[in-house]
């Protein structure tokens, strides 16, 4: 498989920078209504085996058409509460989901996802909005790659789009890794908590149909006694601080939307040690202030016409460190066309390649999939969901890549040795 080639992620910011570039938030927002989302997945591979799908895992982020091995449904209600007699309103808001990392849901319980309320609309504010309790918070994606490439999901609380100048800001607070490890006779010997703090600046026009979102994160370590200026008992290197800052530029294209973004973090402000490449939540507060991380992304949804859609993606993303397992550079660039044949019935493929060089190892690991999948769909829109799926997926890789392949495989590693394998199943998604 060849590597992807140098000059041509350079070549894709500077068209989406100079074209524009915004992501349609395709989700339903938190409005008055029951709301849910909801994937699954049924198939085996070449080997007979379970469903398998590739990935690099670690610092990267998957091409999810036809190459999801999990379950997951989450849904939930919002409902308004009260309504004062000047009009603030009071909305609530109550999610629970079942997540299971295989086929089946087998193993899936119930969690809460969002539970928090929000004062709408106050005049103080200038018509903004108070919240408190666990919510999502500011998580757009990558819709092919399943990249939040920014989320701020947590327990806190804040204000939110208050009209500020030509755009909105909004402050939010959230205590995350809220727990202490005990040691003997119940004292405190270890706590990974944050206190992080979370500023946006939305929706500022800066040419005609674009505008720029602006996002810092500020990390403050629970990890240490903060009077003493020292770490808490048997700590260790833990209670480091961090931030991250992101701007990001949307632009209204062909019939679709586009987004180009930058985004740097340091310590647990790159959002190392979180779930799949997020930063805007707390990482690890072991990472000191040599850790770093930069990532560029482009993320292009069009729909030139009523059946032709197509969504593109790049990123480069270079993680830095003391510590040279830290050290990655992860690339990868991705396309997904597709054709509405009939009113209902649509065509589609997805082709991703991706490298990712570890200096630890001195090796590029390099992995290209490529699935096609007819549809059966709510519309012929890019985002029309629900969408019932037959797919097939080729994945090919080299040899640096197969430990990671088996590694991220849900399915175990049923490659072997392998450098390519097959897959084949049936695909639910749906948003409603």
């Amino acid at each position: 498989m060849t590597a992807l080639p140098r000059k041509a992620l350079p070549l894709a910011f500077a068209l989406a920078l100079a074209s524009g570039a915004a992501q349609a938030d395709a989700y339903p927002n938190d409005t008055e209504g029951f709301h849910g989302y909801m994937r699954a997945s049924a198939g085996s591979s070449s080997r007979h085996g379970p469903l398998s799908c590739y990935a690099l895992g670690g610092p990267t982020a998957y091409y999810r058409l036809g190459n999801e091995c999990d379950s997951n449904a989450e849904f939930g209600y919002t409902k308004e509460l009260a309504k004062a007699d000047n009009g603030v309103s009071f909305v609530g808001t109550l999610w629970v989901n079942a997540y299971a990392p295989a086929s089946d849901f087998r193993g899936a319980k119930l969690e809460l996802l969002k539970g928090y309320v929000e004062a709408k609309g106050l005049p103080f504010l200038n018509g903004g909005t108070a919240w408190v309790g666990k919510r999502y918070y500011y998580r757009p994606d990558i819709h092919m790659l399943d990249m939040q490439y920014i989320n701020m999901n947590g327990t806190g609380g804040g204000l939110d789009k208050i009209p500020l100048g030509a755009g909105k800001f909004s402050y939010a607070v959230f205590k995350d890794n809220d727990t202490n490890a005990t040691g003997a006779g119940g004292a405190i010997v270890n706590t990974p908590s944050a206190l992080r703090q979370n500023l946006l600046y939305q929706d500022l026009p800066v040419n005609p149909g674009g505008t720029i979102d602006a996002a810092l994160t500020i990390v403050t370590a629970g990890g240490r006694n903060r009077s003493a200026g020292a770490p808490v008992q048997g700590q260790g290197d833990h209670g480091h601080d961090g931030w991250a800052i992101g701007l990001f530029h949307h632009q209204k294209v062909l019939g679709g939307t586009n987004m180009a973004g930058f985004q740097y973090g340091s310590g647990p402000g790159t959002g190392i040690g979180v779930c799949c490449v997020r930063m805007g939540p707390a990482g690890s507060t072991a990472l000191g202030s040599d850790v770093t991380r930069v990532r560029l992304l482009e993320d292009l949804v069009i729909q030139p016409t009523r059946r032709f859609s197509m969504e593109f993606a790049a990123v480069y993303q270079k993680d830095k460190a003391d510590d040279v397992a830290l050290r990655n550079t992860w690339t990868t660039l991705g396309v997904r066309p597709v054709y509405a044949l009939l009113p209902n019935l649509k065509l589609q493929g997805e082709l991703g390649v991706s490298a990712l060089k570890q200096e630890s190892t001195g090796q590029t690991a390099r992995l290209t999939k490529l699935t096609l999948a007819p549809a059966i769909s709510l519309g012929e829109s890019y985002w029309s969901r629900p969408e019932l799926r037959l797919f097939v997926s080729y994945g090919k890789w080299n040899g640096a890549a197969t430990p990671l392949v088996n590694a991220s495989n849900n399915g175990g590693p049923v490659y072997g040795n392998a450098t390519s394998g097959t897959s084949a199943g049936l695909q639910v998604e749906a948003w409603w």
